[in-house]
């Protein structure tokens, strides 16, 4: 079905898809909160997650699709909002995490499926491919987390 404007003329129509674009951009951006975890905490707070403390989980994707994989055990994530206030936040399979090391770079995995082993981040950037990226711990330099509201969840198994 074409979309029709009331307006007399194309600027009207330009003036009519700016005001759609600009309310669009504006929900797309204001419904991620990201959070900082100070990188101490960060290690702290995995400090005893190794791949013997994982547990198996079952997540329903967006498509229903259901996967099971390893994750962390972590149910609150401690970190701190943008205005300095410490909150916790609830972990599920649609919580990115976005790690930036002494080189710049930025990679993007989920929490639930991060752990440490020895000195160093294992984590994954797909609840669904199982590739491991490996992080030095010495090389992360600041740690954010958000959720993507991605419509994963953890289910129960039937019985």
């Amino acid at each position: 079905m074409p979309i029709t404007f009331v307006g007399n003329n194309k600027k009207d129509e330009v003036k009519h898809i700016s005001i759609v674009l600009a309310i669009l951009i504006s929900a797309i951006f204001s419904s991620c909160k990201t959070y900082h975890i100070p990188v101490e905490s960060f290690k702290k707070q995995l400090s005893d997650i190794d791949s013997t403390q994982l547990r198996m989980v079952r997540t329903r994707g967006p498509a229903g699709g259901i996967t099971e994989y390893p994750a962390n055990p972590i149910d609150q994530i401690k970190c701190v909002d943008k205005g300095g206030n410490e909150i916790e936040l609830q972990n599920s399979p649609s919580i990115e995490t976005r790690i930036t090391t002494s080189d710049g770079k930025r990679i993007i995995l989920y929490f639930d499926r991060i752990y440490v082993q020895n000195d160093t981040l294992i984590g994954y950037r797909s609840l669904f491919i199982g590739l491991p990226k490996r992080i030095p711990l010495a090389e992360i330099t600041k740690v954010e987390v958000q959720d993507g509201r991605k419509n994963f969840h953890y289910v129960e198994k039937k019985k």
